[in-house]
């Protein structure tokens, strides 16, 4: 398996990343990592990530899966909005491909109007995504990670280390 990792430019949730990239490089998943930058991106507590490629060169053949990862970049550069991005996640999900979206990505989803009828996991602290979802017709769910059809969310990203066996699990790579 191949996935495309979406992070912001600056002030995506560094620990996010660092669990994605564990889990994926213990288990030999690969991944490549996208921004709609040229440059490297930073982390909300600075790290710095070097970006594989834009995310506009993006040919979604190439990959499995999309992971957004979190932070707080995604409201900073009013991502929600960003039709390019929107229009990435509506083709990875029209060819039936995974995604996966960490507590307020998970808004990205549904800004993306695929989640019609779908349990999705929220998070109380964020309204925003909450109101996104139900204006969206997803169903708000309090788990900690939800999965319907080939959308994964995920309430809280500080617990990913815990949810990513139970993630890998439902993509089937053991």
């Amino acid at each position: 398996m191949k996935f495309l990792v979406f992070i912001e430019p600056k002030d995506f949730r560094d620990e996010t990343l660092k669990s994605i990239k564990m889990f994926f490089d213990r288990w030999d998943v690969n991944y490549k990592i996208s921004s709609y930058t040229k440059d490297s991106c930073t982390g909300m507590h600075g790290d710095i990530v070097d970006i594989d490629f834009n995310t506009n060169l993006v040919n979604s053949d190439n990959f499995d899966g999309l992971i957004l990862v979190d932070g707080k970049g995604i409201d900073e550069y009013k991502l929600y909005e960003f039709r390019p991005l929107l229009d990435l996640i509506m083709l990875f999900n029209s060819s039936n491909k995974w995604i996966i979206a960490f507590e307020n990505a998970v808004g990205l989803v549904a800004r993306a109007n695929i989640i019609n009828n779908k349990k999705i996991a929220t998070t109380e602290s964020n309204p925003e995504v909450i109101r996104f979802v139900k204006l969206f017709h997803g169903i708000p769910s309090q788990k900690d990670l939800e999965v319907s059809e080939n959308l994964i969310t995920v309430k809280d990203s500080s617990k990913s280390n815990e949810l990513f066996d139970s993630i890998l699990e439902k993509l089937n790579i053991e």
